[in-house]
């Protein structure tokens, strides 16, 4: 048993570029890894209740270079990554029977690193703003971790020499993790969407794959794909209940960051915006298990921490908050001024659309694969108002057909709170 004034620890694992963003290839490329951090962490909690935070930097070479922007053209690749890692720490840890985000388990958060040399000399100004980064910008954050894993390939190893180069005598020992083979990395990794050609044809051929798409045109109602492809977001919004938070949550929210225009010197000025429509507590009553729900402070607050985690690098001062406790629809909201250029708005919603249709600048709208049908709705009731479309992206469900360990508990709000009512009778 742990010490009372035991500390959990806190670790980043350093990926390398992988063969393909699909979960077979991924997976081959980083089980042993993942697996390997994940067994270490759970073993240095000691069998205390506390919980380690594990970042996980994914790198990708030229993330962040101009062809590669806005980042609606390379939203569809990314958040499949997204979704293969998730899926992988899923299967992972409910293989080892390592617990995630609870009591005695793991807090995995992922993130994107550009580890190409160009990307960390084109500005002095460093702006630590993820869930994408320069990977100088990630080793010279506030961010402290007691251990930084690698993969031991010759990749990995690059890697990690590289990051280290950045770090300098920051305190952070750098260790080596099992690997598996080398593969080759195609090149570009990276594939950017193309605007296509304007006809009748393209765009009916397009509206016939909204589904599992990964960017999603909405048929009448939403922006062509050319000018969805060609258009920067600066206020994007989601919603969900957000109860227990897992991996599966963090998939969403994560490609909702996703979505946000990285910051540029050009327009340092321009606010980005993240809206979060946290479900109020009285649409739950009927919810499986209702009695274990969390409340809705306490999802806004852990839904808080976790976009802070994958966003906010400054290392600066507390967040400035700003409370509204209005009784009317989506007037009880928290805004939260991560950075000067990042606000997070948290807002409790008592309908469908929530902020959607009462906030006019919002432009874009993350749904999961499974709730795509909300982002017609949303248009729909704009399109009443008179206002712009929103751009609606699809974000892929977590692969739990893919792999043989059974991670359903690891993903499902209302298994969380079935384990939880078992303890409560123990």
């Amino acid at each position: 048993m742990a010490p009372e004034s035991f500390r959990p620890p806190s670790a980043l694992l350093l990926l390398p570029p992988p063969p393909s963003f699909d979960f077979g290839p991924v997976r081959d490329a980083f089980q042993t890894s993942v697996s390997d951090v994940l067994v270490k962490l759970s073993e240095s909690l000691n069998g205390s209740n506390g919980i380690a935070s594990l970042d996980i930097a994914l790198a990708v070479p030229d993330l962040l270079a101009p062809a590669n922007k806005p980042r609606a053209r390379v939203f569809k690749q990314l958040q499949h990554y997204l979704t293969s890692i998730y899926t992988l720490i899923g299967a992972e840890a409910a293989a080892r029977d390592i617990e995630l985000d609870s009591p005695g388990g793991i807090d995995a958060r992922v993130l994107f690193v550009d580890c190409s040399p160009s990307a960390c000399t084109v500005s002095a100004t460093r702006y630590h703003f993820g869930p994408t980064l320069d990977l100088q910008s990630l080793a010279t954050s506030g961010r402290l971790w007691d251990h930084v894993f690698y993969p031991s390939s010759e990749a990995g190893k690059i890697l990690a020499d590289t990051f280290a180069s950045y770090r300098g005598n920051k305190s952070s020992k750098l260790r080596a993790v099992s690997s598996s083979s080398s593969w080759v990395l195609p090149s570009p990794l990276l594939r950017p969407e193309q605007e296509e050609q304007q006809s009748g044809q393209v765009r009916d051929a397009f509206n016939r794959q909204t589904h599992h798409a990964g960017l999603t045109y909405l048929k009448d109602v939403s922006t062509p794909k050319n000018q969805l492809l060609s258009t920067p977001h600066y206020s994007v919004a989601v919603g969900g209940t957000f109860d227990h938070l897992h991996v599966g949550h963090k998939l969403l929210l994560t490609a909702t960051a996703l979505v946000l225009e990285p910051l540029e010197e050009a327009d340092q000025g321009r606010e980005r915006l993240l809206t979060v429509g946290v479900t109020g507590d009285a649409l739950l009553v009927n919810k499986k298990y209702a009695e274990f729900l969390e409340s809705w402070e306490e999802r806004y607050q852990a839904t808080a921490a976790f976009l802070s985690s994958i966003m906010d690098f400054s290392g600066g001062s507390a967040p400035q908050l700003e409370r509204t406790w209005g009784s009317g629809p989506n007037e009880k909201s928290v805004k939260m001024r991560v950075q000067p250029n990042l606000t997070f708005n948290f807002v409790e919603i008592v309908d469908p659309f929530g902020p959607t249709i009462t906030e006019e600048d919002i432009d874009a709208l993350a749904v999961s694969e499974e709730t795509h049908s909300g982002g017609q709705a949303v248009n729909d009731k704009r399109k009443e108002k008179g206002w712009d479309a929103l751009g609606v992206f699809e974000v892929d469900v977590l692969q739990a057909g893919a792999t043989e360990a059974n991670i359903d508990s690891k993903i499902s709000s209302t298994d969380i709170r079935r384990r939880r009512m078992n303890l409560a009778k123990v």
